[in-house]
């Protein structure tokens, strides 16, 4: 028998929802994690432990949070918090001169860095997917020219990993 997939709060996904949606709300929830880490120094256990049992896929403070695909949520945070060293200096070249990632809001830090790592290791997903979803989580945080900002760095991470997914069209 097929193993059903499990929401990030163990439940299992309802049949309408979308693959796309579990993974567009892991994606939120791994930036949250992210920037919880970076700014509160939460370990990754207990980050993860944290967010399985009290946010994803429960209210918390008014807002209902959706299920999240589990693995993915995992894989994201675990991956960044591994690959940070090797990740902020891509994402350092790829800001504009005198920006050091250092001097970039918490929350986009952990979106930018959250995208280079789904660019480098994901590749079961196309690199404009990863770019545009990242934009949309950026674009719950912030506004304007932070959003491009994001996109400029994504996009310029892309072609560095995936340049043949852009040399197709």
């Amino acid at each position: 028998m097929a193993e059903m997939k499990k929401t990030i709060d163990n439940k299992p996904a309802p049949k309408g929802e979308k693959k796309a949606n579990r993974r567009g709300a892991a994606r939120l929830a791994a930036v949250q994690a992210l920037y919880q880490m970076d700014v509160g120094g939460a370990g990754l256990n207990d980050i993860f432990a944290e967010f399985e049992s009290h946010w994803l896929g429960n209210e918390v403070e008014g807002d209902q949070y959706l299920p999240a695909e589990q693995a993915f949520f995992q894989d994201v945070v675990s991956g960044v918090v591994r690959d940070q060293a090797k990740l902020d200096p891509l994402i350092d070249v790829a800001l504009a001169k005198g920006w050091p990632l250092a001097r970039i809001d918490a929350i986009l830090r952990a979106v930018m860095r959250a995208g280079a790592y789904e660019l480098e290791h994901r590749k079961d997903v196309p690199a404009r997917v990863v770019v545009s979803e990242y934009v949309d989580v950026a674009n719950a945080f912030v506004e304007g020219e932070e959003t491009g900002m994001v996109n400029a760095v994504l996009d310029q991470i892309a072609r560095q990993f995936r340049a043949d997914e852009f040399s197709r069209g």
